[in-house]
């Protein structure tokens, strides 16, 4: 049955319809009809306010990857949708599913540049699957429906929803859309024969896993394969969590920082079976593991969208498959085990272990936080379905390579790139997994960019340990600048605040430590603090990587590099 109600308590009802239990925001005048809708649903939406929108679009794009529904973020017309814009680019980037409602300005004032106006069609026309403009509350329900399933079907991303403020208070008698379906292509029983007896065939096989969206049956049922088959598996850039790192099938990550035995071995391989990934800058280090546009390993790229199948990479075999259900194809039908790749997979494995575990730092900034050693202890500290959150910088290699991930959804971290990504991520797993630890990582630079969503955390009550490593420079950009342009530094340095005091000031357990061993006893009281705690590593900045120094850096630079 149909009643009247404004634009904004329609679109209200239709969130919660499509199953949004939290949705993240920064508050603005030209949606307040939509905030009105969301008081009537206080019991059964949480609505959580950031204190900046890249931060609640990073939030809502971290639900995203938790779940594999659309995450969702409110923010206001123009300064509030640019600042939304870098969240965007990562859903992206991620392949996440996203709903980014923006108030607009009033439909009788578009196109006179009106305050806060912004051609948002413009501006997000190519990072989001779709911009679309809600011109008429009655269309509320169609529009919202269709751009729930366009974000979560095929190759998941963001969308894009115009909201101007004259629909939102316009009265409406539509009646509610059906809960919209997520969908996703289906493996095609002729392809995976021709897989299975590619793989017949094989030599030295390995797989690359990524994309998504996976949940836990779909990565048990992939792990299934992989180990009947005795396949070594590497993981794609920040996509770790596909596979429990504990198995023997599992070679490592195929990211930045990557293991170079693991680059020869991909390299080496007479047949690469990408799942999920869609192959992109990073784990094919710059299109060359493999060769673009035609690789000499047998490629095989599976991948639920049609678009990505022979867009870079022209494969052996394309298969046009949601990664759920090609995993369970595969555990069906391909299971092929051949004695002769046995030494293969078993050297791949050791070779990941090798690299994964830390040696004691020598040398003279020894008295410093190592920060591998830091990462192991993690390891060893937390439960298996703790998530480990972080942004961007060179801090990140630390935790890709030293910790490891043993189940699906504990790994947060943008493939895009994006600093300040870890804090405003460990909003979303600390509201949605209030049982399992959550640790953010970020650098001194990372931090800075999200940092003031320590008062979010305080305000929501969340048990979050942030984990600061400090080395007073923007790191990955030093190190690239050393590499190019050996001493000439310039706009890399960074004059840091008191972080420790910083976090105590916005009501966060805060501790500062200095060496390696103050470590694990700070880590003890910030997880037994009661709520939100933040210890700020002092790192050396001599620790570009953990295989490589500044001065290494900067003597292997060309000698004309600077001149």
């Amino acid at each position: 049955m149909s009643r009247s109600r404004s634009g904004g308590k329609l679109l209200a009802d239709q969130l919660v319809l499509h199953g949004c239990e939290l949705a993240f925001c920064v508050p603005g005048e030209s949606y307040l009809a939509l905030l009105d809708g969301l008081y009537d649903h206080r019991d059964r939406l949480r609505v959580v306010t950031c204190r900046h929108e890249s931060s609640a679009a990073h939030a809502a794009e971290a639900v995203g990857k938790l779940t594999g529904r659309p995450g969702v973020c409110m923010v206001t017309r123009g300064p509030g949708a640019a600042h939304a814009a870098v969240g965007v680019h990562t859903a992206r980037q991620d392949s996440t599913p996203l709903i980014l409602l923006v108030g607009q300005v009033a439909r009788g004032h578009r196109g006179r540049e009106a305050f806060q106006e912004l051609d948002l069609r413009a501006v997000f026309g190519s990072i989001a699957k779709a911009v679309v403009e809600i011109d008429d509350a009655d269309r509320v329900p169609e529009l919202v429906a269709g751009a729930y399933a366009l974000a979560a079907s095929g190759r998941q991303g963001p969308v894009v929803i115009s909201l101007p403020e004259d629909v939102l208070a316009q009265p409406s008698s539509a009646p509610d859309a059906e809960p919209y379906r997520a969908r996703e292509p289906t493996a095609d029983p002729r392809d995976i024969t021709e897989l299975r007896s590619l793989l017949e065939g094989a030599e030295r096989p390995f797989v690359l896993v990524g994309g998504g969206p996976w949940d836990a049956e779909g990565c048990a049922r992939f792990s299934a394969w992989a180990k009947a088959c005795g396949l070594p598996v590497g993981a794609s850039f920040r996509r770790q969590d596909v596979v429990d790192n504990a198995l023997r099938c599992y070679a490592g990550d195929v990211g930045l920082g990557v293991n170079p035995r693991l680059s020869r071995r991909i390299e080496q391989a007479d047949l690469l079976i990408a799942v999920g990934t869609r192959l992109t800058e990073v784990e094919t280090q710059g299109y060359t593991l493999p060769a673009a546009p035609r690789s000499t390993q047998v490629l095989v790229h599976v991948h639920p969208d049609p678009s990505e199948i022979g867009r870079v990479y022209q494969p052996r075999l394309g298969v046009l498959a949601g990664v759920r259900s090609f995993a369970a194809a595969a555990d069906a039908v391909a299971r092929v085990h051949r004695p002769r790749w046995s030494e293969w997979a078993r050297q791949a494995r050791a070779d990941y272990e090798e690299w994964s575990e830390s040696a004691p730092r020598s040398g003279p900034s020894g008295d410093r936080v190592d920060l591998a050693a830091v990462v192991s202890l993690l390891r060893a500290e937390l439960p298996e379905d703790a998530i480990v959150c972080n942004g961007a910088g060179n801090y990140t290699v630390w935790v890709h390579r030293f910790f490891r991930y043993r189940r699906w959804g504990t790994q947060l971290a943008p493939q895009s790139g994006a600093m300040g990504y870890g804090v405003p991520a460990s909003l979303a797993a600390g509201l949605l997994r209030p049982a399992s630890p959550v640790i953010a990582f970020a650098g001194d630079g990372c931090f800075q960019m999200c940092g003031q969503e320590l008062a979010t955390m305080v305000q929501e009550r969340l048990p979050i340990v942030v984990i600061v490593a400090n080395n007073g420079m923007l790191a990955t950009i030093r190190m690239h600048q050393e590499r190019r342009f050996p001493h000439r530094v310039i706009g890399t340095d960074l004059v840091n605040p008191d972080f420790a005091a910083l976090a105590r000031a916005y009501g966060v357990h805060g501790e500062c430590v200095e060496c390696t061993e103050q470590f694990l006893p700070a880590l003890g009281r910030a997880r037994a603090a009661g709520g939100p705690a933040l210890i700020e590593l002092i790192t050396d900045p001599e620790a570009l990587t953990p295989s490589a120094s500044l001065s290494e850096t900067r003597e292997r630079a060309p000698a004309a590099a600077g001149d």
